[in-house]
C-alpha cells in the first residue's frame, strides 16, 4: 500500500503540475486572442506531437516531453531588416542561429494579416508576456487557500497524546528515563494521555502552544490545571521543573554558538506532548504565506546559481540537501510520493500535496519573470525597451524601427545552456541525494 500511495502522489503531482504549465500559457493565449494577434499554436509539452486538434486558426496539442508549453504568436518580432548581415559580427554558428529564428519568425507573419504581436502597444505586449506567470500566482492563490483555510494546518491541540515518565535533559544524549531521573511533573499530577487541558492557572486555552508557554515561563510554581476527563472536568497541580531546551530559529533549525554546538535555554518543563489536528485557518492566511513564499523564492532565484552550486556539492559529498533549496521535477515529484506515503490521516496528506503544488505554481511564477530570453520577464523588457526606443525617437522627430530582438538569440542560446546545466545538477541530486522529508 505504501508504493501505491507513492506513486498517486507522484502522479497527482505530474497532473497537477500539467495543469499548472496549460494555465500559463492560457494565461498568455487569452489576452493575445482579445488584442487580436494570431495565435498558431498552443501545445504543452516540446518534441514530437502527440495529439492536437485546429480549432479556428490555432492548432491546440500536446507533444512528447511534459517540460513545458508555449504558445505560437505571429510576428514576436518585427521583419529582418534588408540590410541585415547576420554574420558580419557573429561567429558562423551564432550567425546562423539568428538567422533561423529569422526564418521562423518570418513564416508566422505570411497567413497572419497584420495581426502580429510586435505592432501591439507595449502595455499589451507586457500584458500578454505577464498573462502566464500572472495565472500561476493566481492559480497559487486558490491552492494555499484550500491547503490552509479549506483542509487546515497541523497544530497541537489542547488534547494530550502521551505523557513523559521522567525528565531528561535536552543536552543529554539519550532517550530512555534512567533511575536517577525524577519523575516528570505531568506524570507526578496523575495527568493521562486523551485529557483535555482547560485552562492553567486561571488562564483558558485553546491551543496547545497557549498551554507550553504558560508552563515554560513558569518553573518552580505550582500551577493549577483544569482538565476534562471522561465527560467531567477536574483540577489536578503541576509543578514545572527547570531544564534546558535547544534554541531552535525561525526556520526550526537548533541555533549553533560560535564552536558550532547547539545552544540551549533554561525553561519550565511539565512533559507532556498534544494531540496533533489539522486546524482551517482564517481566508486571509493563504494569501498571506503565498506572498511571504514568494519573496522567499525570488531570493532564492537571486541565489540560483550558487544553490545549484552548492547542491553539486552535497551531491559529490554526500552531505544532506538543504531542505529549502531548488528542487527539479524528479525532486518534487519525490516529495509529492513521500507526503502521500507518509503515516498520517490521509487529509494530512493532501494538505501536504496541495501545498507543494501552490509552491511549485509560486516557483512558476517567479522563474517565469527573470528579465532573459527567453523567459517571459525577458520578453517583457524587450518590450520596455522598444517602447523606451520609440519614445526617445519621438521627441527626436524622428520614428524608430522595431527593435529586433533576434539578435539576443546568442544570448538567449547562452541562458538556455545554462538552464539545461543547472536543471542536470539538480535532476542528478534528486536521484542520488535527495532531500530527506524527515
Amino acid at each position: 500500500m505504501t508504493a501505491i500511495a507513492f506513486l498517486i502522489g507522484v502522479l497527482v503531482l505530474v497532473i497537477g503540475l500539467a495543469i499548472s504549465i496549460a494555465l500559463h500559457e492560457i494565461g498568455h493565449l487569452l489576452p493575445a486572442k482579445l488584442f487580436g494577434v494570431r495565435v498558431g499554436q498552443y501545445m504543452i509539452g516540446f518534441g514530437p506531437t502527440l495529439w492536437s486538434k485546429r480549432i479556428g486558426e490555432t492548432e491546440y496539442g500536446f507533444k512528447l516531453l511534459p517540460l513545458g508549453g508555449f504558445i505560437s504568436m505571429a510576428g514576436m518580432y518585427p521583419p529582418a531588416p534588408d540590410d541585415a548581415e547576420a554574420g558580419t559580427k557573429r561567429s558562423r554558428f551564432f550567425a546562423t542561429m539568428v538567422q533561423d529564428a529569422r526564418d521562423a519568425n518570418a513564416e508566422t507573419l505570411i497567413a497572419a494579416d497584420d495581426r502580429v504581436f510586435y505592432k501591439l502597444p507595449v502595455y499589451k505586449r507586457i500584458i500578454v508576456m505577464l498573462g502566464g506567470p500572472i495565472m500561476n500566482l493566481l492559480l497559487a492563490f486558490v491552492l494555499s487557500a484550500v491547503a490552509v483555510s479549506g483542509i487546515g494546518v497541523a497544530q497541537g491541540t489542547t488534547t494530550v497524546a502521551s505523557v513523559s515518565q521522567c525528565v531528561i535533559p535536552a543536552s543529554a544524549d539519550r532517550s530512555a528515563c534512567e533511575a536517577s531521573d525524577p519523575v516528570a511533573p505531568a506524570a507526578a499530577a496523575g495527568l493521562l494521555p486523551g485529557d483535555t487541558i482547560v485552562s492553567i492557572d486561571g488562564t483558558a486555552v485553546s491551543t496547545f502552544d497557549e498551554a507550553a508557554a504558560i508552563i515554560q515561563r513558569s518553573p518552580g510554581q505550582a500551577l493549577p490545571v483544569v482538565i476534562q476527563r471522561d465527560g467531567a472536568e477536574q483540577t489536578l497541580t503541576i509543578t514545572p521543573v527547570q531544564t534546558d531546551r535547544a534554541v531552535t530559529g525561525a526556520d526550526g533549525r537548533p541555533v549553533l554558538d560560535d564552536a558550532g554546538q547547539p545552544e540551549f535555554q533554561s525553561v519550565g518543563f511539565a512533559g507532556l506532548s498534544p494531540q496533533s489536528a489539522l486546524v482551517p485557518q482564517p481566508i486571509w492566511a493563504g494569501p498571506e504565506a503565498t506572498i511571504q513564499q514568494v519573496g522567499a523564492v525570488a531570493q532564492i532565484m537571486t541565489q540560483l546559481p550558487v544553490r545549484v552550486y552548492d547542491t553539486a556539492v552535497d551531491l559529490v559529498t554526500g552531505q544532506p540537501r538543504d531542505p529549502n533549496g531548488p528542487l527539479s521535477v524528479v525532486g518534487a515529484g519525490r516529495l509529492a510520493g513521500e507526503y502521500a506515503a507518509v503515516d498520517a490521516p490521509i487529509a494530512a496528506r493532501v494538505q501536504s500535496i496541495i501545498g507543494l503544488l501552490a509552491a511549485l505554481n509560486i516557483a512558476l511564477f517567479v522563474f517565469n519573470l527573470i528579465p532573459l530570453l527567453p523567459l517571459d520577464g525577458g520578453h517583457v523588457v524587450v518590450a520596455l525597451w522598444d517602447g523606451l526606443k520609440r519614445w526617445i525617437a519621438r521627441l527626436r522627430g524622428k520614428v524608430a524601427r522595431p527593435v529586433d530582438a533576434t539578435k539576443l538569440v546568442p544570448v538567449t542560446f547562452v541562458v538556455v545552456v545554462l538552464l539545461v546545466g543547472m536543471g542536470g545538477v539538480l535532476f542528478l541530486a534528486d536521484v542520488f541525494n535527495p532531500v530527506q522529508l524527515l
